[in-house]
């Protein structure tokens, strides 16, 4: 899992191909604004913010349980170790059921966000894959 970031070589050459800048103020921005350089919304940058989304096709495996989808405002601030163990223990501490196993887990992950400093908006959807 990786966070589309202005700084990244070739969202920096497509940024500045459409006319754009990526600056360092206080982590890399487009425009000297914006820390992603994909998004749904912050139309005031386009062209330079792509609501395009960058897809990668994997094969999961039977192991696999679930995918955390969330926003930068969650893996600014949370690292992918600490999510994952986060939803393990949610979806496996005897809730009413799964689902509500990962309701709570996205709650807790957008919580923990919050306390760890989060500034930015925060979603986060668990879907299970088992």
């Amino acid at each position: 899992m990786e966070i589309i970031k202005p700084d990244r070589q070739d969202e920096k050459q497509r940024i500045e191909a459409a006319g754009g800048s990526v600056t360092n103020r206080n982590g890399w921005r487009v425009q000297g604004v914006l820390a992603t350089s994909r998004s749904l919304g912050d139309h005031y940058l386009k062209p330079y913010v792509t609501p395009v989304p960058e897809v990668t096709v994997v094969k999961h495996s039977d192991s696999d349980e679930f995918l955390i989808i969330a926003t930068d405002g969650l893996f600014n601030v949370v690292c992918n170790e600490v999510a994952c163990e986060l939803v393990k223990q949610c979806l496996t501490s005897g809730h009413n059921s799964r689902q509500a196993g990962a309701s709570v887990a996205a709650t807790l992950l957008a919580e923990l966000a919050i306390a760890n400093g989060s500034k930015d908006n925060i979603s986060v959807i668990i879907v299970q894959l088992n």
